[in-house]
Formats: C-alpha cells, structure tokens, sequence
C-alpha cells in the first residue's frame, strides 16, 4: 500500500511539474506572439507606406501613347 502511495505521489508530483513547465512556456509563446504581432504591424506600415510612394512616383511617369 505504501508503495502505491508512494508511486501516485511521484506521478502526481510529475504532472506538477510537467504543468508548471507548460505554463511556463505558454508565458514565453505568448511574449513571443506579442512580439511578432507588433514586428508584423511595423512592417504593414512600411509596405503601406512604400504602395504610397511606388503610386505616387507612377502618378508622375507620363503614359504612353500607342
């Protein structure tokens, strides 16, 4: 009996452990995503921003006339 008890004390202490670690790299996945998440709209705007400089340079080209 003891041996048991001494057995499910050492899963459960495991899973304690295996959950402590889950939350831990769930906290590092989440700042990781946060981080991408800001890069990705950093760089949206530096495409948005060179369309609007690629159109307004277009604007300027003559057109050609067939």
């Amino acid at each position: 009996m003891d041996a048991e008890f001494s057995a499910l004390e050492d899963k459960v202490g495991a899973l304690a452990r295996l959950c402590q670690q889950l939350r831990s790299d769930n906290h590092t996945l989440r700042q990781q995503l946060l981080a991408l998440q800001q890069e990705n709209q950093q760089l949206k705007g530096k495409v948005d921003g060179a369309k609007e400089r690629v159109a307004a340079i277009l604007s300027r080209l003559p057109e050609d006339e067939a």
